[in-house]
């Protein structure tokens, strides 16, 4: 369980790397950390998956709602006996891990995946060169006790300055902060480089 307040840099070389049928996929982080994502008893996962193979199908999991973004090359997705969409980079789909889900395309993609009592949403964050963000950390659902956000680096390097302290997320690293909903905290993202970058957020409230 989560203190009150936590904040952490995850870095890409602790992430675990599996296969899947599609091609491989990295956990980049599981809530709790002791539970497994085979055993379907986490409450949140974040995972980015490179897609190898034209045509996928995606893994049955019951129970589990998801969010899907690719973040390169455009991706079909087909719900059985439901609908298609194409999904443009950086677009956000939502379903159900209870449905048939296969894909077309080779993308690398980035996921979300919430048990049912939780909630959350994926959100790609353009930092223009030279300029920075500030964003406010704060839970307004007072159905859940924590808030999660996470700030995944696609590209480049960033800097994150909170509570008067400047740390460095570099490409593929993951900068979690997780509070009460009680807390409210103002997050800023530096980008000093000379190329805009790309930043996925994720929110969780659990």
């Amino acid at each position: 369980m989560f203190l009150s307040y936590n904040k952490k840099i995850i870095r890409s070389e602790e992430y675990k790397i599996s296969k899947w049928s599609g091609g491989t996929t990295t956990q980049i982080y599981i809530y709790p950390e002791e539970s497994t994502y085979n055993d379907l008893n986490f409450k949140w996962r974040l995972s980015s998956a490179n897609v190898n193979l034209e045509e996928s199908t995606f893994t049955h999991l019951p129970g589990i709602s998801r969010k899907i973004m690719t973040l390169d090359n455009e991706l079909i997705l087909e719900h059985e006996n439901r609908y298609t969409r194409n999904l443009k980079p950086f677009e956000v789909e939502s379903f159900s891990g209870d449905w048939k889900t296969k894909s077309y395309g080779k993308v690398t993609d980035f996921n979300l995946m919430i048990n049912k009592d939780c909630d959350g949403d994926l959100k790609s964050l353009t930092i223009n060169k030279n300029s920075s963000v500030e964003i406010y950390l704060e839970n307004k659902d007072n159905k859940y006790k924590y808030i999660s956000k996470a700030f995944y680096c696609v590209d480049g390097n960033f800097k994150i300055v909170i509570d008067n302290e400047e740390l460095n997320v570099n490409k593929y690293d993951l900068l979690l902060v997780t509070m009460e909903k009680e807390d409210t905290k103002l997050l800023k993202i530096i980008n000093e480089s000379h190329n805009n970058i790309k930043v996925i957020q994720s929110v969780i409230v659990f």
